[in-house]
């Protein structure tokens, strides 16, 4: 397990990346939008001298709903506020930016894992700016199984109360956690038997726990269910032995989480 007295060296994920790359992506698209307008203006008023107008209004219009929304989800983040739109920035964010700023990225040579912690990031605090408060019973803790001490020999996925609290990894604090907070957790090996889990338990929140790769896909996954993710730490290397600051954990359910907190 990681001490508290660590939490500060653990990387912690800033959407600044995120939002610098969409706002390049946006500029991008201002440019395109001008060139589409005044390349063809040239032909369209030989046509009709009105259609270059008509042409750029709609451009312009375009062009401004971008921005708009794009200042909308920058006011979200400053103000912490559920402005009137945010929820669906934040699918527009999740269905048609994430992909699109991937790709960006890649071809300007950005860390895809950077990016992929950027947008959680990003997620996290529009899902905060709502300012949930969820039943314990409405509220899902999903964990990764590398989260377990490999060798141990008692396996908790699909039963996390077979851990004997050993304290040896980070499963016995987080089942702790789960207790004191009257919350159902489950253990989950992949995408599959996580979206599994969720129909079945059908939560109003999920805290998830897991790596860049893994979180990113689950937020899309899980959409519109709002996703908290929390990025594991793997010193021993990925999928192995993995671990988490468990304060982490209890400050997002303490936020969450409307009854049976301490």
């Amino acid at each position: 397990m990681i001490p508290n007295d660590d939490a500060s060296t653990l990387h912690r994920p800033r959407k600044r990346l995120f939002i610098g790359v969409l706002c390049g992506a946006c500029a991008a698209v201002l440019l395109l939008a001008f060139l589409l307008w005044w390349v063809p203006s040239v032909g369209l008023a030989n046509i009709h001298p009105a259609l270059p107008v008509v042409f750029g209004t709609v451009l312009g219009a375009t062009a401004l709903l971008l921005v708009a929304g794009l200042g909308l989800l920058i006011l979200t983040l400053l103000t912490g506020r559920d402005l009137f739109f945010s929820d669906r920035l934040r699918g527009i964010v999740i269905k048609y930016l994430f992909p699109g700023i991937i790709a960006l990225g890649r071809r300007c040579g950005l860390d895809r894992d950077t990016l992929q912690q950027s947008f959680i990031a990003l997620n996290n605090q529009l899902v905060r700016a709502r300012h949930l408060r969820v039943p314990p019973d409405r509220t899902l803790l999903l964990l990764p199984h590398c989260i377990q001490l490999f060798d141990c020999e008692i396996k908790i996925t699909g039963d996390v109360g077979k851990c004997a609290r050993c304290g040896q990894c980070d499963i016995s604090g987080l089942g702790e956690l789960a207790d004191r907070y009257g919350i159902p957790i489950a253990v989950a090996t992949g995408g599959t038997l996580a979206r599994k889990i969720i129909v079945e338990r059908r939560p109003r929140f999920i805290l998830a726990v897991a790596c860049e790769r893994d979180l990113s896909t689950g937020i899309r996954d899980a959409y519109p269910l709002p996703v908290i993710g929390i990025l594991n730490s793997r010193p021993h290397g990925p999928c192995f032995n993995t671990e988490l600051i468990l304060d982490e954990v209890e400050a997002a359910l303490r936020e969450h989480v409307v009854s049976g907190t301490p």
